[in-house]
């Protein structure tokens, strides 16, 4: 069994469904259901559901450890969470209108994520990393642990959000991660992080810094680019409740499938699959 360790946010998600569209200064019904997310926590419970030994590093509350611990042991991650005695667990307001999503985000204790506190032996055949956790982190430091991942193993990176990467410095942000070995951006966050806006020249522009780039175009598919591929890979057709979860599901499947031994093409074709059926539900976890 392969084996993943997972770095980055742990949240509390509160998940707003309006039952049809906002109406300001006054009531608009809708279904809200708290849950616990945080994109590489998400991430790290889909790999896991797909048989793939899961380690998870973040950061939460002193009175939210055991909690979250007992929440990620269910989706059989192995949990080595941080204890944070001054910042509360993060937490966001997700409000989800048909394809679109708005974040509003309190990133809490993952904002003291340490990262020189991750031992040697949690390393092995992939470190995945939320991109989250660049934008508190000295350029220096994510270099070291790129290094220290490297020597076990191959690494991948969502960028995670194209806002906070335009508040952080493009080009700080890719100093941070270079000698990434898979890139996951959306298109938003590619359009970024590339100056570019048309998905094949983000993909290309991207991969002349990455070995292998997936951009994830939403129900448009997924842009792949590598030495051996620049192929488009159109999304399987699904009536979606909460896209939340597709990314994560979709990197969790590829990342399963490229250390299964299949190549980028075939493990993408897998994972727009995988991905489809996570938007037919509420919330970002299996």
């Amino acid at each position: 069994m392969p084996k993943v360790l997972v770095v980055g946010d742990v949240m509390d998600d509160i998940l707003v469904l309006p039952k049809g569209e906002i109406r300001l200064d006054t009531d608009t019904d809708s279904q809200i259901q708290q849950q616990p997310g945080g994109s590489a926590a998400n991430f790290a419970c889909w790999l896991a559901s797909l048989g793939v030994e899961t380690h998870f590093v973040g950061r939460v509350s002193a009175e939210d450890l055991d909690r979250h611990s007992q929440i990620l042991r269910k989706y059989k991650v192995v949990p080595h969470l941080q204890v944070d005695n001054e910042l509360q667990t993060g937490r966001i307001v997700v409000l989800v209108q048909g394809q679109q999503r708005s974040f509003l985000t309190d990133r809490g204790a993952n904002k003291n994520l340490d990262l020189s506190a991750i031992p040697d032996e949690l390393f092995g055949d992939a470190l995945y990393l939320s991109g989250y956790t660049v934008f508190d982190q000295s350029v220096e430091v994510m270099q070291g642990l790129i290094k220290r991942a490297k020597a076990h193993g191959f690494v991948a990176c969502d960028p995670g959000s194209a806002g906070y990467i335009a508040d952080h410095s493009v080009h700080t942000f890719l100093a941070a991660i270079q000698g990434v070995d898979l890139l996951l951006p959306s298109l938003e966050e590619g359009r970024v992080l590339s100056a570019e806006s048309r998905p094949e020249i983000v993909a290309a522009l991207l991969g002349e810094w990455f070995p292998q780039v997936t951009l994830t175009l939403g129900a448009e598919g997924v842009q792949l680019q590598s030495a051996e591929t620049n192929e488009h890979i159109p999304a399987f057709a699904a009536d979606a409740i909460d896209v939340t979860g597709a990314g994560d599901a979709f990197a969790a499947k590829l990342i399963a499938e490229l250390l299964g031994g299949k190549d980028l093409n075939m493990a993408a074709q897998s994972a727009v699959r995988f991905a489809a059926k996570a938007v037919t539900k509420l919330g970002g976890r299996p």
